[in-house]
């Protein structure tokens, strides 16, 4: 691959103006959503359809995420949709035909405690039989693999060793949109911008198609694919999601040679560290917990993971913050995604991802694009159905994939 960054596609910079029906709309153009049309374009030969964005391309969750892709889940349902994402990752800068820098450096996952060692090693057992590549590394090795990492006895909690996934690691978030809309755009998707759905029309229990503030659009099938802000469009359909809303931050220093060969992340003292390829290291934790859809969030939180990361980090104790940022994100009772048909004939959703929304991209589309093109959900986002909260069969990742992110 090239090892200059690929142009900004002429794409970006038009705007169609939306037809009076499509086959099917696609309400968020972010990473979901242009996943979900380019799959829907390819696999199911469905090109008629339209993205609508109420902002610009991607400037939503997907240009406020952690870059992270693993697939190191604990149940089966989880390490099953992570593991066809992240094949799908290893296969898409060359369908794509774009670079945007998938980086597989590999992520740890450490653990501080007797409980933490042996949850994370029943997580690598789990893993292994689901084929998914995972090892446990004790202290010494995690500082082979991580030679800046501080394993000290004086640490408050003390590193007793980590999970590995070797296959797993970062990518460029705005570059991977970017790839998904110049596919679909070059597959004859419009792609809508400055495009805000007002509202969803119904007959009976059939959608019937949105309004939107540049006129009303006829369609029998509405994808909502909306990070943040899902369970304030199903409302206008009339219908409720099991969702909350929580801010969700990060932050970058300023640019630094590389020093941090891996993905480190750390539940126990919550917080992710890894440096982008142009030299920023990106830090975050998990969700704040309060809701809220302001895009922003409590400074403690800020606070709490850059003493936490310097604890792990000696290194990074005079690095400057250059900036922070905080997205919204849809969080489930059992902090698992939902991809999901709807009560309303037409109406699908795709939400609830929580903090694993931007891994989970590739399959995501995929499954989704198969729900709605088929009105039946694939095998692997059949678990992720809205009926698991009638049944209470329930995907409990919450605590059990040993860190939020």
């Amino acid at each position: 691959m090239a090892d200059q960054l690929p142009e900004h596609p002429d794409f970006l910079w038009r705007n169609p103006e939306p037809k009076k029906s499509y086959e099917a709309v696609i309400v968020g153009g972010g990473g979901h959503g242009l996943a979900t049309a380019y799959y829907l374009a390819k696999n199911h030969g469905m090109t008629n359809i339209a993205i609508l964005e109420r902002g610009w391309l991607a400037g939503g969750n997907m240009a406020r995420n952690t870059t992270i892709i693993r697939s190191n889940y604990l149940w089966d349902e989880s390490a099953a949709i992570y593991e066809k994402s992240l094949k799908l990752w290893e296969q898409l800068p060359e369908e794509l035909e774009y670079d945007f820098l998938f980086s597989q450096r590999g992520v740890l996952n450490l653990a501080h405690t007797l409980q933490d060692v042996r949850e994370s090693q029943r997580r690598v057992n789990a893993n292994k039989l689901n084929g998914v590549d995972a090892e446990w590394l004790d202290a010494s090795q995690v500082k082979e693999v991580c030679p800046i990492i501080n394993i000290g006895d004086d640490l408050r909690y003390p590193v007793m060793g980590g999970t590995y996934q070797p296959r797993a690691g970062i990518a460029k978030h705005d570059h991977v949109a970017w790839a998904f809309a110049r596919k679909a755009d070059e597959m004859g998707v419009d792609i809508i911008q400055n495009c805000e759905v007002t509202g969803i029309e119904r007959i009976g229990n059939q959608v019937v198609g949105v309004q939107t503030n540049r006129g009303p659009i006829a369609t029998e099938k509405v994808a909502l694919a909306v990070a943040g802000d899902s369970s304030v469009l199903a409302d206008m359909a009339g219908i409720r999601l099991p969702i909350q809303t929580h801010p969700l931050q990060a932050l970058v220093s300023e640019l630094f040679e590389p020093v941090h060969p891996t993905v480190v992340m750390s539940n126990h003292v919550h917080v992710y560290v890894s440096q982008a390829h142009k030299g920023e290291l990106v830090m975050g934790a998990g969700v704040d917990s309060y809701n809220g859809y302001g895009q922003r969030g409590g400074f403690h939180v800020i606070e709490e993971q850059l003493a936490a990361a310097v604890e792990l980090f000696p290194i990074f104790a005079r690095a400057h913050v250059l900036r922070t940022w905080g997205g919204n994100v849809d969080v489930t009772l059992d902090a698992s995604p939902i991809v999901s048909k709807t009560e309303v004939q037409g109406l699908y959703a795709n939400c609830g991802w929580g903090t694993g929304g931007f891994k989970g991209t590739p399959a995501a589309g995929f499954t989704y694009a198969h729900t709605i093109a088929n009105d039946e959900p694939h095998p692997l986002n059949a678990p992720f159905a809205l009926d698991r909260f009638e049944t209470g069969h329930l995907i409990d990742e919450h605590g059990a994939a040993a860190v939020a992110h």
